[in-house]
């Protein structure tokens, strides 16, 4: 593998709010693998995806390296036989609803050189390679200190909304998307064992800072409310969106343009980036106002 510092994860949104469940160990030979693909390339299931015992360790700054042979082939033959849903795999073909698929269809040992050679599986290569639009893009580096699984994949979440700065998640979403539905049932435990930890890594070991609150529904916390921000507060500033009045807009507009695609023509922000799943960009504007409205309340 190339020098961690120069790795780069590379998913489309749709496996970045697919379900699953991973190891950290499983996780990190994942995206050791993908850090390597060209993602605007193309992407066949011949392609072999070289991974060493000593890489891994390298990348999580682990310095024991006994058995470290062993414990990667035994987090790559599990990871073989992990799968992942997709939901509405395929914007051509609606009908369709979801889409289950392995991570990797192959791995070949090499002992004698401490190396795994793994090939990704048909159904994920879509959605990690000739990506053009809709998908999160971070550094390995900003992940690789991690100890929790679960902040990986919150990482990921909220770097998929970089350009808004915060986002508000379901918990019930949550919870089935992180396959942990049966392992929490009460949103205390969640926070405790997943959502706490997660922030805490997240703000010790990557690039972003974060805070959350949570939104009630009566006395149910139905959502919880991230905000976040790189922590160099100069980079911070350059990537707060421009406001722009409805004059500018129309102004502005091309033939046949919609007023969404205007603001994210002229704000540099793609829609995948700040709308949920089948929400549209002033859906998410109002949703974000009212997001703020109850933050004041809060107060």
């Amino acid at each position: 593998m190339e020098q961690s510092a120069q790795l780069t994860v590379v998913k489309s949104n749709k496996v970045v709010e697919a379900s699953y469940m991973l190891t950290l160990a499983e996780q990190r030979v994942l995206l050791a693998c993908i850090a390597q693909i060209d993602s605007k390339a193309i992407l066949t299931e011949n392609y072999r995806f070289e991974i060493t015992a000593s890489g891994v360790a390298d990348l999580a700054g682990l310095e024991n390296l006994t058995n470290a042979y062993r414990d990667l082939k035994k987090a790559t033959e599990k990871l073989y036989e992990r799968s992942v849903i997709i939901d509405d795999p395929d914007p051509d073909n609606p009908q369709i609803k979801q889409r289950k698929t392995r991570w990797i269809s192959s791995i070949d040992y090499v002992p004698g050189e401490g190396k795994l050679v793994l090939s990704f599986s048909v159904g994920i290569i879509p959605y990690l390679s000739q990506l053009s639009r809709e998908f999160t893009k971070y550094k390995l580096k900003h992940v690789a200190r991690f100890e929790s699984v679960y902040s990986i994949r919150l990482y990921e979440l909220l770097v998929q909304w970089s350009s808004a700065g915060e986002r508000e998640i379901e918990v019930e979403w949550l919870k089935r998307q992180f396959q942990v539905a049966e392992k929490y049932d009460r949103v205390v435990d969640l926070k405790k064992r997943v959502i706490d930890p997660a922030v805490e890594e997240i703000n010790q070991h990557s690039n972003l800072w974060v805070k959350y609150g949570q939104r009630k529904s009566g006395r149910t916390i139905t959502h919880f409310q991230f905000q976040f921000g790189l922590k160099d507060s100069s980079k911070s500033k350059s990537l707060e969106r421009k406001q722009l009045t409805e004059d500018e807009i129309n102004k502005q507009a091309r033939p046949g343009e919609t007023r969404a695609a205007v603001i994210a023509r002229l704000t540099g922000t793609s829609l995948s980036e700040i709308a949920k799943p089948g929400e549209s960009f002033d859906q998410a504007l109002e949703r974000k106002r009212s997001l703020a409205e109850v933050k004041k309340k809060l107060r």
